[in-house]
């Protein structure tokens, strides 16, 4: 099992030191929205195989690669544009990762962390076919881990995505209650593991709105980013959705020289004009960049007095900070 990728190493469990493997074929990954229970079909073969048998039984590696993000940002279509068959494939937010971040939040020792760690990235780095990379996309409640994984993995490249501030509030805004409880949720856990470095004090956290919170979220793992960045200027890239969606060609043949993937101009015009870029990431309906642009200019046409308030207010506190609205080492820079 361990040797073949179509059993995928789906949750970890700390108290029995082993692996969830679950059988997801090439397709299914495919389909899936996220590689996590609620997007998985029911009744597939399950199997708990401890670590150390996991690992002592795993392939060889493949080029193991990342997209880490801050959500709302096109990083599910990303990731989806890399399964291409005998180049890389492409994985959405692997269950495992959060198991980890969930162990973590409830104490586990770092030095436990970084083992298991660094057994799953092995485990998700069984390459589907010979010759293939494994890019993967973690859910953004796993970015504390980045750098640590970076370091863990001293070949692997990564881009860091990110949406415009004013889009992340778009974003936030059209989700209505969802959305703003989503963020208020992500900021509990950015405080927990105390990258919120902006000049509040706890308590300023319940004066300020639903959007206020949002930005002091997108604010917390913007800094991230460009602290990560700067400590692997070599490896590491930026962008921002928008550009990706205004410049897909010039984004996929950088992030291909990123990753070192053998894909030339005919390749990456086909994956532009394939599925990905054109079907909705998380309902695979009709859903090219005419309507997901008015699908933002609704919400930020409902909202957009609060929006832009914000937006300056964020710069503010930006610039209180010491922290450039821009991130450092752009793709396309």
């Amino acid at each position: 099992m361990v040797g073949n990728p179509d059993w995928h190493a789906h949750r970890y469990d700390p108290v029995q030191d082993a692996f969830q493997f679950r059988l997801i074929p090439r397709g299914l990954h495919r389909s899936a929205t996220f590689l996590t229970d609620d997007y998985l079909p029911t009744g597939s073969s399950q199997v708990a195989i401890r670590r150390e048998d996991a690992i002592a039984a795993a392939a060889a590696p493949a080029p193991l690669h990342f997209i880490f993000h801050s959500a709302f940002c096109c990083s599910t279509l990303l990731v989806r544009a890399f399964d291409r068959p005998g180049v890389a494939m492409g994985l959405k937010e692997p269950m495992v990762f959060n198991d980890l971040s969930g162990w973590r939040h409830r104490g586990a020792k770092p030095a436990d962390i970084a083992r298991v760690l660094d057994s799953a990235l092995t485990l998700i780095g069984r390459p589907f076919t010979a010759g293939e990379a494994v890019i993967v996309k973690p859910s953004n409640i796993v970015n504390p881990m980045i750098a640590v994984s970076l370091a863990m993995r001293p070949t692997s490249r990564a881009l860091f995505l990110e949406a415009p501030l004013g889009t992340y509030l778009s974003s936030i805004a059209k989700k209505e209650m969802t959305g703003r409880l989503w963020v208020r949720d992500l900021l509990v856990k950015l405080l927990r593991d105390g990258l919120i470095d902006l000049g509040f004090e706890t308590q300023d956290f319940l004066g300020q709105t639903d959007l206020q919170v949002a930005a002091v979220g997108w604010l917390a793992q913007h800094a991230l980013f460009a602290r990560i960045t700067t400590q692997f200027p070599d490896r590491t890239r930026t962008l921002d959705s928008e550009t990706l969606l205004s410049r897909p060609m010039d984004c996929l043949s950088a992030l291909a020289e990123l990753y070192r993937l053998p894909l030339d101009q005919a390749a990456i015009a086909e994956i532009v004009a394939g599925p990905a870029f054109t079907e909705h990431s998380k309902h695979g309906t009709a859903f090219g960049n005419d309507a997901r642009a008015a699908e933002y200019r609704k919400a930020a046409n409902a909202h957009s007095d609060e929006i832009e308030k914000v937006i300056v207010w964020a710069a503010a506190v930006a610039n209180n900070a010491g922290l450039s609205m821009d991130l450092p080492l752009p793709l396309l820079g």
